[in-house]
This record gives structure tokens, C-alpha cells and sequence, in this order.
């Protein structure tokens, strides 16, 4: 790429077309509430909570002054055999927010870790229990689990896969639940499909329960485009894992905070796991974190199994960092206080309707929306898989519009200070966009 937009070629970009993208980039360079302002100093609707992080909104002052005063009182302190007030204080706050009996809280500083840190809680914790022989992880077709080895091998996303090796040994996969057949177009939680939990059962049947140690799934799937669980899918998960055993993690490091009302997802919708991962709106994205919630007597299962010195030989050089620490603080404060966990409910029809209005739109299949969320698929352009859908994602943006391409399907899921005027804005322009795509 030498001499290819020299003053660019530097970053090589994540999860990006570097070359596409810097023969012609799109900038942004500040923020505040509902917008971003481009490079050429436009203004753009964030529809996407930034990377479905954003959740109170952007440079919120609060924010920035706690991460001010934690970086002039305390810019670093290590946490291996050793503290600061700020994690303590933040893991008694968030132990409160999560559902009943998930309050021992390990920090790390992105969902990527928090679910390499879950997977092998679940493994230390099922050797705790004399259970040594459950090694085997399962997640599920295309889900997301950030990016680091454990995640990428319990993730079913082949892309994220196919370049690395056969990740960990030992792992098998659910089917999804994505079913345009029965489901195309439904409004909250599908009807069809609670079956596909049997799953658990199928492979508990072929591998041995006394070979599982846990079952990782996204109570939602967002990153592969907003899949909405079926009507009693996660009660069947959660009834199985039960029955044999095994340690039930929720990927909640989307749907935590706020994105599907509430907290969380397990807390909202009724079905309580094991484990929960966390991170994105932790600290409404302003400086990275990552946390993960583990039922007490699973956590002391750990501890009690070794008779001194260290119980879980895992951690991170910023696990409970003290700027993020401080962040995610103000970040809980301003939910707090502004009733951001309801903002879901209360806009959820609104937005819903407006989603759906795009039914009968050019090239769209599939709608599909829960709480602040909106999964708007595309029929693929026949030869270009993933082509309309990313032409979309630059039109929209040229039209002062950031959404989401993810294959063939437009996701939005905006911070949740957006208004009625806003949601209109988002889908007033894909709708004129649709009408211009081929």
C-alpha cells in the first residue's frame, strides 16, 4: 500500500477493508449526545450507540470528569496481591444490578476478555467441584464472542475462524436460531424455535454431561444481526444445563446496561445463568472495561477448593483499572439518574413501529427488533453477498446517518437518550436510501 494515502497506511485497521477504506476514508473526529461530527464537518446521527457502546450518549461531562480526577489522583494501580478503593466500590455497584446471586465481579478490559475469562472460570470452577473431567465448551452457529482464542472457538462466525487453526480442542456448536421461514418480520421474540435449545440435549447425548463444563450463548446475537431468542429458547437452555450440570454463561456484553431494558437481558427476560459477561456500555465506552458476574457459591466453590495462596491463576495488568474504574462509576450514576434501563421499554413500540415501516421497502426480507435494537435484512445482491448491505452502511453515512453492516443486514441500536424525532430521522432516511439501492 506504499504511496496509497501515505499519511494513513500506518494503522492497520480492525475488521476493515484497509485498502477500500483509505483510498477513500470517512473520519470522525468529535462528539456529543446523539451525534458525531465527520472530518468535513458534518453531522452525523450516531443509530448505533457507536459500536453498541455508547449508551448514555456521547462526551458525557460527568464521564469526563471522573476520568479527569482518577487520572490526576491515581493513573495506575496493580491489582495482584494488591488494590485501590475505585474496582471495590465498583464491584458492589454492579452486584446490585445483576440478577440475584451473580455478585462476585472479575474485571477485565474488553468483552474479548471477559469471555476468555468466563470460559475458564466455568473450567476452574467445574474442577473445584471434582468434576475435572468437563473440559468441553459449547457455544452456538453464528455467535459472537469477541476475538480471542476461547472466544473465536466457542463463536460461530467463519470468518472470525477460518485463518486461525482449529482453535481449542474439545468444542462443539448449537445451531442458530435465525429462521426466516417462520419468523420473517415478527415484533419481539419470535414464536418458532424454542426446539433448537434441544440442541444442548443432542450433544449432552453424544459427547457425555461428565465431558461439558459450560454453554456460552448471547441472549440476543447482535454482531451477526440482531437474532431475537425464540419464545422459552433460553428457559429450555437454562432447564437442561440444570439437569446436567453444566454452567450456563450469557454473552451480555450487548445487551447489558440498558440496550434490551433493564440491567440485563437475564434480569429483564426472566432466565437467570451461571455467568455474565459484560463490557461496551460498562463504561459507556470512554476508556476500555470489561467485567464478569459469577453466582457467589460458584465463586466460593473456586476459592474453598484451595487451601492458600492464589485460587484462579488469571488476571490482567488493568483489571480495575483506576480511569476506567472511575468511568464505569459515573457511567452507573448517569443511568442512575437520568432512568436509562427504562428508555427501552418506554421507546420500545415506538421504535419498533418504525423499524417495521420499512416492511415492504426494496431488497428487505426481514425485520427484527427487542428494546432499542433494530436487524433490518437484505436480500444479497446475486454474485456480491454483503455488497447492498455495505453500500447502504457509505450512503447512509454520506446522508449523516452511522449504522451497522454486518452481511447482508442493517443493524441499529442507538444510545438510549435517542428521541422519537431521532428514531423518525434514523428510519425516514433508509427509507429513501432503499429506494436508490440496487
Amino acid at each position: 500500500m506504499k504511496g496509497d494515502n501515505d499519511q494513513l497506511a500506518a494503522f492497520w485497521m480492525p475488521f476493515t477493508a484497509n485498502r477500500s477504506y483509505k483510498a477513500q476514508p470517512r473520519q470522525l473526529v468529535s462528539a456529543s449526545g446523539m451525534h458525531y461530527r465527520s472530518s468535513d464537518g458534518r453531522t452525523i446521527l450516531d443509530g448505533t450507540a457507536g459500536l453498541w457502546c455508547s449508551n448514555a450518549g456521547h462526551c458525557r461531562p460527568e464521564i469526563v470528569e471522573a476520568i479527569a480526577k482518577a487520572a490526576a489522583t491515581l493513573d495506575f494501580a496493580p491489582t495482584f496481591q494488591l488494590g485501590h478503593p475505585l474496582p471495590f466500590e465498583l464491584a458492589q455497584r454492579l452486584a446490585e444490578l445483576m440478577p440475584v446471586g451473580l455478585d462476585r465481579i472479575f474485571f477485565t478490559n474488553s468483552g474479548s476478555e471477559s469471555v476468555d475469562t468466563a470460559l475458564k472460570i466455568a473450567l476452574a470452577i467445574q474442577r473445584a467441584k471434582g468434576q475435572g473431567t468437563r473440559t468441553r465448551l459449547i457455544g452456538r452457529e453464528r455467535g459472537y464472542h469477541g476475538t480471542g482464542f476461547g472466544g473465536i472457538s466457542v463463536g460461530g462466525l467463519v470468518n472470525n475462524r477460518r485463518a486461525f487453526g482449529g482453535g481449542l480442542p474439545g468444542v462443539d456448536h448449537l445451531r442458530h436460531t435465525h429462521d426466516i421461514e417462520r419468523n420473517a418480520f415478527s415484533r419481539g421474540f419470535p414464536q418458532h424455535g424454542a426446539e433448537l435449545a434441544d440442541d444442548l440435549q443432542r450433544l449432552v447425548d453424544l459427547h457425555g454431561a461428565d465431558t461439558i463444563a459450560a454453554v456460552i450463548v448471547e441472549p440476543m446475537a447482535g454482531s451477526t444481526g440482531v437474532l431475537v431468542p425464540p419464545i422459552g429458547y433460553l428457559q429450555q437452555l437454562r432447564e437442561i444445563c440444570d439437569r446436567h450440570g453444566i454452567i450456563l454463561i450469557f454473552d451480555e456484553v450487548i445487551t447489558a446496561f440498558g440496550r434490551v431494558g433493564g440491567a440485563t437481558a437475564a434480569g429483564t427476560w426472566g432466565v437467570t445463568p451461571d455467568i455474565i459477561t459484560m463490557a461496551k456500555g460498562l463504561t459507556n465506552a470512554a476508556v476500555p472495561m470489561g467485567a464478569v458476574a459469577v453466582k457467589r457459591e460458584l465463586h466460593d466453590a473456586v476459592l474453598d477448593s484451595v487451601a492458600g495462596g492464589i485460587e484462579l491463576f488469571h488476571g490482567y495488568t488493568y483489571s480495575g483499572h483506576p480511569l476506567a474504574s472511575a468511568a464505569a462509576l459515573a457511567t452507573l450514576d448517569l443511568y442512575a439518574r437520568d432512568g436509562l434501563f427504562d428508555r427501552a421499554t418506554d421507546l420500545g413500540a415506538y421504535w419498533e413501529d418504525a423499524a417495521h415501516s420499512l416492511k415492504g421497502r426494496r431488497h428487505v426480507i426481514d425485520i427484527r427488533t427487542i428494546g432499542l435494537v433494530a436487524g433490518i435484512e437484505l436480500q444479497p445482491r446475486p454474485g456480491a453477498p454483503t455488497a447492498r448491505a455495505m453500500e447502504v452502511f457509505h450512503a447512509a453515512f454520506d446522508d449523516g446517518l452511522l449504522v451497522r453492516a454486518t452481511g447482508d443486514i442493517i443493524a441499529l441500536s442507538p444510545p438510549l437518550i435517542v428521541t422519537k424525532a431521532e428514531i423518525d430521522e434514523m428510519f425516514g432516511k433508509l427509507a429513501a436510501l432503499l429506494d436508490t439501492i440496487d
